[in-house]
């Protein structure tokens, strides 16, 4: 890759990761409205949660008015929490006009902490329209980075879409189009047109984006089956073109151990196609294929530095979430950090980047560190505590794999050079 699209590349995502987790975005409302061909009290049924049809997309599994306070309703929603359960939600009623108009607040969630829920409410109106109703849903909240903002609006779309099409027809489908797999398929092959297209449309530029895409999904695939490993009934791969990609799970974590491990295993698991790749290359050029040699080693490059630098110690990397499970708050958290991000910066030295790239790199981590450091979501209860045993066996594990993608990035880069 040329040395200025390798630039534009890594301010563009910098620029990217500060917009979508870190900007200061505030109190933001999004609105949308819908004329849906069904009558208002149709419609009052399904989107009010006391009506007879608040089930109507398996969403809301039950819903009572709350003993002690006739203004609060008790939802039990069908979202796993952390001891596999459905989520329990305590919710506000307010400015209710009966077939016309309510508004809503979150009161308690048995999943997540109380100032998740804090700023936001949610006002619904219905007008009758002759034969049709035209509904309207605003949601409000308090936003730090764009990307939950960006979620709210399309998850808010798809719903009256699909609440539209449920009134009007009686059918209900769950799942949408983004999830789909050819969707998902659309996302990579975006994603290795944009590569492509920084590179200059060069076919190494092309074989360089199609290796990168398909080494993102390798890393994904290591936290999914870290996620069924530790009981996630569902898992699925979200793609993001430039970004990468992301693995969901199916519920909130239970332990600081399934952080770390879940953390862990996207580089872990591409770690063990490094060694095999490192063989065969070494074969490739002891039997005189340099061709096949050279794509080894530019493979073991691609997959073993984009693991090592998602082992960063930035908060929220893969490092950064490892370290901050396994080591305590303070000084030793803080002198790991500088240890890990040390390795990563002598294994660019090794490999035989130019001092001034090892060192730029390192300060653009730290500033990742910083952007991106305490933005979270909070669950309502502490997770569980991580044993001692917990602690040494994945200290060992981030050892071993931070230790065999360093030793891919000198040998590839040694071997290319």
């Amino acid at each position: 890759m040329p040395g200025w699209a390798a630039v534009a590349l890594i301010v563009v995502n910098l620029g990217l990761i500060f917009l979508l987790i870190a900007a200061p975005v505030g109190v933001r409302a999004i609105s949308r409205t819908v004329r849906i061909a069904a009558p208002a009290g149709r419609v009052w049924e399904a989107i009010y949660p006391l009506g007879s049809e608040a089930g109507w997309s398996g969403e809301i599994l039950s819903a009572e008015p709350d003993g002690n306070r006739p203004d609060q309703v008790q939802l039990v929603v069908d979202w796993d929490g952390r001891d596999g359960l459905p989520i329990r939600r305590l919710a506000a009623l307010s400015e209710v006009s009966h077939g016309r108009s309510f508004a809503m607040r979150i009161v308690e969630d048995s999943s997540l902490d109380a100032g998740f829920w804090a700023s936001f409410s949610e006002h619904i109106e219905l007008q009758p329209e002759g034969d049709t109703t035209r509904l309207t849903i605003r949601q409000t909240d308090s936003y730090r980075g764009a990307a939950f903002l960006v979620f709210r609006y399309f998850a808010l779309r798809r719903m009256m879409a699909k609440l539209k099409r449920w009134s009007e027809t009686g059918h209900y489908r769950r799942g949408g189009v983004f999830e789909h797999p050819l969707t998902q398929v659309a996302m990579a092959a975006a994603s290795i047109l944009i590569l492509w297209t920084l590179t200059g449309f060069t076919v190494g530029g092309l074989a360089f984006a199609v290796m990168l895409t398909i080494v993102v999904a390798l890393h994904e695939l290591g936290h999914m089956a870290a996620f069924r490993v530790t009981g996630h009934r569902r898992t699925r791969m979200i793609f993001i073109p430039l970004l990468g990609g992301i693995a969901i799970g199916g519920r909130p974590y239970d332990s600081h151990f399934e952080v770390a491990f879940v953390a862990l295993m996207g580089a872990g698991f591409s770690a063990f196609v490094v060694p095999p790749l490192m063989q065969a290359g070494a074969l490739a050029v002891a039997g005189g294929n340099v061709h096949g040699g050279n794509f080894m080693a530019a493979l073991v490059g691609c997959i073993a530095l984009f693991n090592l630098a998602n082992l960063v110690p930035v908060w929220k990397f893969d490092g950064g979430q490892v370290l901050r499970q396994i080591c305590p708050p303070g000084l030793p958290l803080a002198i790991s950090s500088f240890v890990l991000l040390g390795l990563f910066l002598a294994v660019g030295w090794l490999a035989g980047f130019p001092p001034a790239v090892v060192l730029t790199s390192g300060g653009v981590f730290a500033a990742l560190s910083l952007m991106t450091s305490g933005n979270s979501v909070k669950p309502r209860d502490a997770l569980t505590p991580i044993d001692m045993g917990g602690r040494l066996a994945l200290a060992a594990a981030l050892v071993a794999v931070t230790f065999i993608h360093g030793l891919g990035v000198i040998w590839a880069f040694n071997h290319l050079g």
